[in-house]
């Protein structure tokens, strides 16, 4: 069966200052990772994100390797660069896992989505 991809929201925020905007689209896929289970992508400025049982279970473990209680940040998965405008990508831990995802530009506040993953780790 091939993989199929649906969009399951897309938002933007913009940034006053000189016009642009920041865009999220988040993408429902049938199979995903070494076991082609269902799973999420989140896509912002070129980059993937992907959501999937292999990959979750791994931040799982090192969410509690710190003191991460409710969500694990991604840093690796987050663009971080300015303290006043970044898009952040988190794994909320518990039951359901779910995709957190903050976005914030120099002139917005921080707008904040969370999307439940379709498995369980």
């Amino acid at each position: 069966m091939a993989n199929e991809k649906t969009i399951l929201d897309e938002w933007s925020v913009k940034d006053l200052e000189d016009g642009s905007s920041l865009t999220i689209t988040i993408v429902n896929c049938t199979e995903m990772g070494n076991q082609s289970v269902p799973g999420i992508q989140v896509l912002y400025m070129g980059q993937t994100v992907n959501y999937e049982p292999l990959i979750t279970e791994r931040w799982i473990y090192q969410a509690s390797k710190t003191d991460a209680d409710d969500e694990y940040l991604l840093e690796d998965n987050s663009w971080m660069v300015h303290e006043n405008q970044f898009v952040k990508n988190y794994l909320v831990l518990g039951s359901p896992l779910k995709a957190k995802v903050a976005v914030k530009t120099r002139s917005s506040k921080v707008i904040t989505k969370e999307y439940e993953l379709p498995f369980a780790v």
